[in-house]
């Protein structure tokens, strides 16, 4: 893997450089946050955040890919890192991302207006449209409860949001990178989280969606753009990295069939997202990297996601120096 220049050395120098440039900057510099996709580790996110409040660092734009997508995009709508951590540990995740229906629980077999379940999983819809073989699930209660969080806040458009928001999902048909920034953000958040062979694709237009985290998954490119002088960028991805450019073809099987994908399988085959990952980790100011090892994406057991809001909160602490240097610059300006 490319070799890091120390996280310490790279903030300091980011430091020096800022200040020798403050003739020119009005103002005080404005603040870029991103968080970085993993499924259920996103929860570690919240305990950073907790931190990053706690220091008063003031975040003025946020951008974020699949989990990190959700997690921004309610902290962009006005939630607090507290109320993010009761959510993460009141929310019963597993029905709510699997659309499991509570009355079928206990129902081996049941076919319903052409969808057929397991135990109160749907797993086949008969009348889907063809492009629904790219996921099993509909996602539709996972968006339904985010769309609720931000309307009872008033702010199911991107231009009401308190903070300015973008993230990012990919194109199923090119695979390339598409920025969503406009519209209504609970279906933005959700595409931005349709993992391939999990979750149906967003239909925007004439574009059908999936996760992030195949074009961007850390997306400090996109806050740059969006305005941010420093970024302090979440990054949830565990030695996954070293491993991606070994791998064969394994996803091919769950989105490859009879209608070519072509952007898929090329995205497969090049794994594009992998430079952009490694550039973008480069060009933070604040790199803060949870350690969350033995966890995964499917960790959404109450008490794997109680031990990384925990761990999440430490990687703050760890970084705490760093924050109160920060606060001081912005204050100073």
């Amino acid at each position: 893997m490319t070799a890091f220049i120390p996280k310490y050395l790279r903030f300091l120098t980011f430091l020096m450089v800022f200040v020798c440039v403050q003739p020119i900057v009005a103002g005080r510099p404005k603040v870029g946050l991103v968080l970085g996709g993993g499924g259920a580790k996103g929860a570690a996110e919240v305990g950073v955040l907790k931190v990053i409040e706690e220091a008063g660092i003031p975040i003025d734009y946020v951008a974020g890919t699949s989990i990190g997508a959700i997690v921004g995009g309610l902290y962009a709508t006005g939630y607090t890192a507290a109320e993010l951590d009761s959510i993460f540990r009141q929310q019963d995740w597993i029905p709510l991302l699997t659309d499991r229906r509570e009355d079928l629980m206990q129902v081996p077999y049941r076919e319903i207006d052409g969808i057929v379940y397991l135990f109160g999983f749907p797993v086949y819809d008969i009348n889907r449209e063809s492009h629904g073989r790219i996921g099993a699930l509909k996602g539709n209660r996972v968006e339904t409860l985010i769309d609720s969080l931000m309307g009872v806040r008033g702010m199911n458009e991107f231009s009401l949001l308190k903070r300015p928001f973008s993230c990012v999902a990919c194109d199923l048909r090119t695979g390339s990178e598409v920025i969503l920034d406009d519209g209504i953000p609970a279906q933005a958040m959700r595409a931005s989280m349709a993992i391939p062979g999990v979750f149906k694709p967003v239909r925007r237009d004439s574009l059908l969606l999936l996760d992030g985290g195949m074009a961007n998954n850390l997306p400090v490119d996109l806050v740059r753009r969006m305005g941010a002088d420093i970024v302090i960028a979440i990054d949830l991805q565990q030695n996954e990295v070293e491993v991606h450019k070994k791998r064969d073809l394994s996803l091919l099987h769950l989105v490859a069939d009879p209608l070519g994908i072509g952007g898929l399988v090329r995205w497969a085959g090049e794994r594009p997202d992998i430079d952009k990952y490694l550039d973008n980790r480069q060009h933070c100011d604040l790199y803060l990297h949870p350690r969350l090892d033995g966890y995964d994406v499917t960790s959404f057991g109450t008490a794997s996601v109680a031990h990384m809001l925990q761990l999440g909160e430490e990687e703050g602490r760890r970084h705490w120096d760093d924050l109160l240097r920060l606060k001081a610059l912005i204050d100073n300006e």
